[in-house]
């Protein structure tokens, strides 16, 4: 499309002919203009991108200024030998009862031993409650950590030097072996983001469902979490709603069923509504379904990914999960409403994501999704696509790229 060519005829999400089970689109391309009629799913159109819309832009989207400095990859601690974890069955980490005895013996180990939380714990627990903890010493120098807590400096010693040692000695990995007391990537950058703040929104890096919650700042995240320094119910009800979830599906990557937020591909890009962080409508929407879903979770004892299965399960009744699945509708309509799209029908449908072989499927659990019918889903791509060029464009001609 950005050479000349012109997509004149596709069908997308056709299931393989063969016995491989695979998911294709076909395209039909030609050279130069095409002059006769375009089909898109059998249906006329005037335009085919190359993602296969009917309308919008056929580049791919490019990270916004505005969205700068709002996201962060939590911390690469490289070694469970830093933490405290009775859950560990490896051996590697130390028990909690050897961290309440160091604490006990010299309160100054409290200073550097913070709680710890991962992508499992947020999207397993119902209240997103941490069972770790992680010795952090900054980037503290080894004389410094061996004169303040030795005791710690010991553990660090027997459970992640020996491992860190056998590193190689080319970039990263000599800095982390000759710096072996330090954790394998600091984020001082998060950490400044998030000071003085009480809570801060996440979502796991890789899991089933496009879930946000919000974490108390006071808490170490790992490498699988994403953290945005945002407090605001506002920012949770854009970021939770449909538009997003289906801009991060379509353009961050996949790991077996699950979804891989990527920040740079998923929210850097992500041509969010005007006054997105405080809008009252959004805040307004975004605390009921928050605050509705945060009290179903600990009615039901059941985390985020256990109340998203049954969310989209097909054979689900409880008029509670209805109720969360309404809730849902409304701040997908705020979230359009603020775009201006009151067009934009929020109708949800309980749908494959993905044709299936129903002779060969078997008995496994069909991949259904409560969501957006296909047409609706692509016209919201397609008018996302189209206004981050639109952003984009406007932020080159006010000097911000």
């Amino acid at each position: 499309c950005e050479h000349g060519g012109d997509i004149y005829r596709a069908t997308k999400r056709v299931k393989w002919p063969g016995e491989a089970a695979v998911v294709v689109s076909v395209a039909h391309v030609a050279k130069g203009k095409y002059a006769g009629r375009k089909v898109l799913d059998d249906n006329p159109v005037d335009q085919i991108t190359a993602f296969l819309f009917h309308q919008g832009v056929s580049t791919d989207p490019v990270r916004l200024s505005a969205n700068a400095g709002k996201s962060y990859v939590g911390s690469y601690v490289l070694g469970m030998g830093f933490t405290f974890d009775d859950t560990d069955r490896k051996g590697v980490a130390s028990p909690l009862a050897d961290m309440q005895r160091l604490i006990e013996a010299d309160p100054r180990n409290r200073e550097v031993i913070f709680p710890y939380i991962g992508g499992e714990e947020v999207n397993t627990s119902p209240i997103h409650a941490h069972h770790r903890y992680v010795i952090n010493f900054g980037e503290r120098s080894e004389a410094e950590c061996r004169h303040s807590w030795p005791d710690l400096m010991m553990i660090l010693e027997n459970r992640v030097k020996p491992d860190r040692l056998k590193l190689g000695d080319n970039g990263d990995a000599r800095r982390r072996k000759v710096h072996w007391w330090l954790w394998g990537r600091y984020t001082p950058a998060l950490f400044d983001a998030t000071a003085g703040m009480e809570r801060v929104l996440a979502i796991a890096r890789v899991g089933q469902h496009a879930s946000f919650a919000f974490l108390h700042s006071a808490v170490v995240y790992s490498e699988g979490l994403i953290a945005f320094p945002i407090p605001t119910y506002a920012a949770f009800c854009a970021l939770q709603s449909r538009p997003h979830e289906v801009w991060a599906r379509f353009f961050g990557s996949s790991l077996g069923d699950g979804l891989r937020y990527t920040p740079s591909d998923c929210f850097e890009t992500f041509p969010f509504p005007d006054g997105w962080q405080a809008h009252p409508v959004l805040e307004a929407a975004g605390k009921e379904y928050y605050t509705y879903r945060a009290a179903l979770m600990v009615e039901n004892k059941e985390g985020m990914t256990k109340t998203y299965n049954r969310f989209h399960d097909y054979y689900e009744t409880d008029p509670r999960i209805t109720k969360l699945r309404d809730l849902h509708a409304a701040m997908d309509r705020a979230v359009l409403d603020a775009y201006g799209w009151t067009d934009v029908p929020t109708d949800c449908e309980l749908l494959l994501d993905h044709p299936i072989d129903e002779a060969t499927w078997g008995r496994k659990r069909k991949p259904y999704r409560y969501r957006w019918p296909d047409p609706v889903r692509d016209e919201v791509l397609a008018r996302l696509l189209a206004l981050n060029a639109d952003r984009a464009a406007a932020e080159a001609r006010a000097g911000r790229r």
